[in-house]
């Protein structure tokens, strides 16, 4: 993917990393592109296993109607997406561990979040409570996480990271997921929950944030 990042396969393969799984249809209209040009560009990312087909069925129907195919991102494809530092963290984080302990890389995976606690916490006193997720979300896309946020079914808000700069590091070293989860809760001013990890080989990381008059009702006990 390296050198072909301006191309239009290669949008089409940044939308699917982004808000994948996705339709065809989809991705046609937010491209402005034709049926045709759509399937090409799928079928030479397909071609390479940067992507993969998916199908889902529509909710409520039974074995009627055809599913619908979705395109989500591989682990070749995410990979071509990822900064070149992620093997090169991964060996120091090693050598950490070996010399200094794991206690020693904790404290290494707090310090990498510390420059976001510092940027965000002064404007998240400013930002309304049910705002701070998709803050945080537009903080974490400029960083390279190409991060969404929604309101979840069940309450509260969920936040998905679509990408991981150094997913093979925290494979390895979960303690970088550990102190991001810490540095969510700390910014949002409420309990929040991983759900999955890109790390732990599920295709987004997503984390449920759970609605702050949630965690009052837990401190006062009524």
């Amino acid at each position: 993917m390296q050198g072909i990042e301006s191309t239009t396969r290669a949008r089409v393969a940044r939308l699917i990393l982004e808000h994948g799984p996705v339709t065809a249809a989809a991705l046609g209209e937010r491209l402005g592109l034709t049926p045709a040009a759509v399937r090409r560009h799928l079928d030479a990312l397909l071609a390479d296993e940067m992507i993969e087909p998916r199908t889902v069925r529509p909710r409520g129907q039974r074995g009627r109607g055809r599913p619908a195919k979705l395109f989500a991102i591989t682990d070749a494809g995410r990979s071509a997406f990822e900064h070149a530092y992620d093997d090169l963290a991964g060996s120091a984080l090693r050598f950490m561990a070996e010399r200094m302990g794991e206690q020693a890389v904790a404290e290494f995976a707090r310090s990498q979040v510390s420059g976001l606690l510092q940027r965000l916490e002064p404007v998240m006193r400013t930002v309304p409570e049910d705002q701070r997720a998709k803050v945080l979300a537009e903080a974490l896309s400029a960083e390279g996480y190409a991060a969404s946020a929604s309101k979840a079914q069940s309450g509260g808000d969920q936040l998905c990271q679509h990408h991981c700069p150094v997913a093979h590091a925290a494979a390895e070293f979960p303690q970088l997921c550990e102190a991001e989860t810490e540095a969510f809760a700390q910014l949002l001013g409420t309990p929040v929950q991983r759900l999955a990890t890109i790390a732990h080989g599920d295709g987004v990381c997503t984390t449920h944030v759970s609605p702050v008059r949630h965690k009052e009702s837990k401190e006062t006990g009524r």
